[in-house]
């Protein structure tokens, strides 16, 4: 009989125990002891120890009432062994649904509720496991690409250093073959000048009296006339007017035609002074006195040496302006902001591609993102602005901006989020308001340490 009393006893103070810390958290125990008296959590009152958990709410904060439904502000810690651990409201309790995977939510209704957490924990950790494999591989593969990106920015450095000793080279070339050039030209119109002697003269242009008499001779009767002159020759301010048959004949003077002696005392000056009249076809008397001027030896060679000379400064001019370019894209690649360890300058120079629907997206990182239509029209989403990351994880975002004008005004934008991933790609785009773009970027650099300090929850 007296050991019924004592087996008796230990059940109803179990009993009391345990119906007085059910719903609690291991954290929130140290407020339950057994005591006379209560003090509610938020220090508002004190009630007897019997009332807790007794059905009936006397905290306004709830806590009095952790493990029934009897306050509306209350929570009921789920234990959830083998699984995550979570509050859910106390007006739940006991209502005939299964919120706790333990099902210690219901241990006063109907329901019959089995114990899934060990299955739900096994998919957990399986998943955690897979996610931790992944993240090792993905640091793996970003001690990699970290080592291979010291190694690009090396050479592009030494090929920073290459371009511009190439373009101090090319500078000093520059300056020899402008001297060459300087000096071909002077020697040429040495042997202009000296051809004008014996020719009778240089046109305005340098060109020889006797090549645009004979341009103005149509007919090469060593005579020009008045309907040759009408067809040749206009006047300065009129193009477009021809010469009457009187300005003609006034041009020729007294006689209806005039020879090479007369047209270079006379109608010569005229046209040298270039004030009223000139040759019609201006490039047809530049051809003709260079016709001229190639048939004396002196002058050709002089022509072929300032041509060489011209040449040849024209091709030193283009390779160091294109020097010049190549080292500007390289300062302006090597400005951005690659890491703290350059561990995403792999991605200058690289594309990923994404269809969704109908559209094609391109993310050009560093650069640019576009979004190309079926029917071939492609719009630029933004160009490349910053990194817009916490400061946990700066480099967690990219923002590219300024894309092409939305037709609901302002310009397309685009926000790209790093994840940790085994494989760099594109994964997903999403347009949550109209010509605001997220996309998920997948990459091993995005790959963090601390993510696997984090380890899988103890109670799992």
């Amino acid at each position: 009989m007296r050991l019924y009393f004592i087996v008796a006893a230990v059940l109803c103070y179990a009993f009391v125990d345990s119906r007085k810390i059910r719903g609690i958290s291991s954290s929130y125990k140290r407020f339950y002891r057994e005591r006379k008296s209560f003090l509610c959590i938020d220090g508002s009152k004190i009630i007897p120890s019997e009332q807790v958990n007794d059905d009936y709410c006397d905290c306004e904060d709830g806590s009095d009432e952790p493990g029934t439904s009897a306050c509306p502000r209350g929570r009921f810690y789920c234990t959830n062994l083998g699984y995550r651990p979570h509050y859910i409201p106390s007006s739940r309790v006991n209502d005939g649904i299964c919120d706790c995977c333990d099902a210690s939510d219901e241990y006063n209704s109907h329901a019959h509720c089995p114990n899934t957490c060990w299955n739900l924990g096994q998919r957990e950790r399986a998943y955690v496991e897979g996610q931790m494999r992944t993240l090792d591989e993905g640091l793996r593969l970003k001690q990699q690409l970290i080592e291979e990106g010291v190694l690009l920015w090396r050479e592009k450095q030494a090929q920073l250093g290459e371009l511009q000793q190439v373009s101090e080279d090319l500078q000093l070339k520059l300056e020899e073959h402008r001297r060459k050039k300087h000096e071909a030209e002077r020697l040429k119109e040495q042997a202009l000048k000296a051809l004008e002697a014996r020719d009778g003269g240089l046109t305005p242009q340098g060109s020889s009296v006797i090549p645009i008499f004979q341009l103005l001779d149509s007919n090469n009767d060593d005579r020009i006339t008045a309907e040759e002159l009408k067809a040749k020759v206009v006047f300065v301010h009129d193009e477009e007017k021809s010469l009457t048959e009187e300005e003609a004949q006034g041009l020729l003077g007294e006689g209806r035609q005039m020879d090479l002696a007369m047209f270079q005392h006379t109608l010569w000056d005229v046209l040298t002074r270039g004030d009223s009249i000139k040759i019609k076809d201006s490039h047809a008397a530049a051809a003709a006195a260079a016709g001229l001027v190639g048939e004396d030896p002196h002058v050709q060679a002089a022509d072929r040496a300032a041509e060489w000379e011209a040449t040849n400064l024209k091709k030193v001019e283009e390779a160091y302006e294109t020097v010049n370019m190549e080292i500007s894209d390289l300062q302006k690649k090597l400005a951005i902001d690659y890491g703290a360890n350059r561990e995403f300058l792999f991605l200058n120079s690289q594309c990923y591609k994404l269809k969704v629907y109908e559209y094609t997206y391109t993310l050009c990182p560093f650069n640019e993102i576009t979004q190309k239509s079926t029917d071939g029209t492609e719009v630029s989403l933004g160009v490349w602005g910053t990194w817009s990351g916490t400061p946990k994880n700066q480099y967690g975002q990219m923002v590219y901006e300024n894309g092409e004008p939305c037709w609901q005004g302002g310009s397309r934008s685009a926000t790209v989020t790093l994840t940790c991933g085994t494989e760099t790609a594109l994964r997903s785009v999403k347009e949550p308001s109209k010509c605001q773009y997220i996309m998920d970027f997948q990459t091993p650099v995005a790959c963090q340490p601390v993510l696997k300090q984090q380890g899988i929850h103890s109670e799992l």
